[in-house]
């Protein structure tokens, strides 16, 4: 262990001092969050969760829009799944490239945002107004995943790094904006809208979407690099604070801060991958699916608004929540009975439906929000535990980057599977995968990470 004071460097009200662990993690600490930028952290919680709530009606109240929009413009119906597909995939495309241009300080936090603003309100102009399908998948799929994506990755990663003692609620609080926030849209897409009202809804509502993330955008900041709140010890969380010290010994910070390079040549971040890859594929199947099932279950267009929004809602909520239960039990404990969970309630979906029990339907919708939602604040919150902050952006959006194919698979192959099988078969098999992931999340174990450093750090932070 050593420390050492560091001279002030511009900008900051107040010099700072490095500590380093047992494993040689520096840490950077002495400034407050209210000498970087003049006000709380707290602000970094709220602003990107409004945000994230802004980016969500996109992927989460798209299907509710569906008829709608194949009857405006003419649109094959398999045609909405795929743009869905294309949009998430663009979403997740730029998750790892906007991450570089931010750690690299290419890209400042508000710039990003006032490019994922302009994003937003391409993709609903093109909806709106498109000539002809190709135009929709440039402007909703292309421009509108991309903003949408840049405004996640940076929201995202930007509470990480102002909470790094106890990241796991607060990204899960903001990581859920990104779900109940397109409550509002599910019902208006799905009970108010229609042919003759299409493009001025759509377009009141981008451009209102769009100005909630660029105001909140323009008050990002960025904290210094290694940054530690002055009032934990890093190397011994305060025996005063016991939440604290319980989140740091559940989910102890990463042994150093791992580059890009250094992070994929573990075998743990090509498995978060896979295993993200399979929990997020069942998620968009369950959001580009269920209204289409409900339907055709028989069950009244209002019922089926009702299942998708509390889908949506627990969907958002259940991040918060299972962010919390993580800081106190462990990510990878959490993360197995997630996936388990994920994957039993689409078996619930399907048989509740095909029985046409409307209650255990709306419940099961519920149940399989809540695991969907779950898992991405799980993951960006593990990254974070596994490979440390600094890098955080880009670590994470190589994770994030299996969304480039659960996108397509979920949405797009899901209607392939739909379609040879029914929704018998792509429920079954999709809770099923669900099962699978639970057993490799097992696997998953801090790289660099031995036992003997753990029983040192375990007896340090419980004195």
């Amino acid at each position: 262990m050593s420390t050492s004071e560091m001279s002030k460097p511009d900008g900051q009200t107040d010099g700072y001092r490095e500590v380093k662990d047992v494993n040689g993690r520096v840490y950077r600490v002495g400034e407050t969050d209210r000498q970087i930028m003049g006000r709380s952290r707290r602000w970094m919680v709220f602003l990107p969760w409004f945000a994230m709530m802004a980016i969500s009606s996109s992927e989460y109240a798209f299907s509710s829009a569906e008829e709608t929009l194949s009857s405006a413009h003419g649109w094959h119906g398999a045609h909405i799944f795929w743009l869905l597909g294309v949009w998430i995939f663009f979403q997740a495309a730029v998750a790892f490239p906007v991450g570089q241009a931010r750690e690299r300080g290419t890209l400042p936090a508000r710039n990003a945002m006032m490019l994922g603003a302009l994003g937003t309100i391409l993709g609903y102009v093109a909806l709106a107004y498109a000539p002809n399908v190709f135009f929709a998948y440039l402007g909703f799929g292309f421009f509108g995943g991309t903003g949408a994506g840049i405004v996640y990755a940076t929201c995202v990663n930007m509470v990480g790094k102002w909470y790094p003692e106890r990241k796991g609620g607060k990204t899960g609080f903001v990581n859920g904006g990104f779900a109940y926030g397109s409550v509002p849209f599910i019902f208006l897409f799905k009970n108010y809208m229609d042919v003759g009202n299409l493009g001025g809804i759509l377009i009141g509502v981008g451009f209102f979407l769009a100005l909630v993330v660029a105001v909140s955008g323009f008050f990002f900041k960025d904290p210094p690099k290694n940054w530690w709140p002055p009032h934990v010890d890093p190397l011994r969380a305060s025996a005063d604070d016991p939440k604290i010290r319980r989140a740091l010994i559940k989910n102890p910070p990463a042994v150093k801060q791992y580059t890009p390079r250094e992070a994929i040549r573990t075998p743990v971040l090509p498995l978060m991958w896979f295993c993200l890859l399979c929990t997020a594929g069942i998620n968009i199947f369950g959001i580009a699916f269920q209204v289409p099932f409900g339907d055709e279950a028989g069950f009244a267009g209002g019922i089926v608004a009702l299942a998708m929004s509390l889908k949506a809602i627990i969907n958002g909520t259940g991040r918060g929540v299972i962010g919390w239960i993580s800081d106190r039990y462990g990510r990878r404990q959490t993360l197995i009975i997630v996936c388990i969970v994920l994957g039993l309630s689409q078996y619930a979906v399907f048989f509740s439906g095909n029985m046409g029990n409307m209650p255990l339907f709306l419940l099961a919708s519920m149940v399989s929000g809540f695991g969907g939602g779950a898992i991405f604040p799980l993951f960006a919150a593990m990254t974070a535990d596994f490979f440390g902050e600094n890098n955080n952006a880009s670590n994470y959006g190589m994770v994030y980057s299996s969304k480039l194919v659960s996108g397509l698979v979920g949405s797009g192959l899901g209607a392939v599977v739909v379609g040879a099988w029914g929704y018998g078969g792509a429920f079954i098999l999709a809770g099923s995968i669900g099962i699978f992931t639970a057993g490799l999340a097992m696997l998953l174990r801090q790289p660099g990470r031995d036992l003997r450093s753990t029983s040192k750090e375990s007896l340090a932070l419980s004195a």
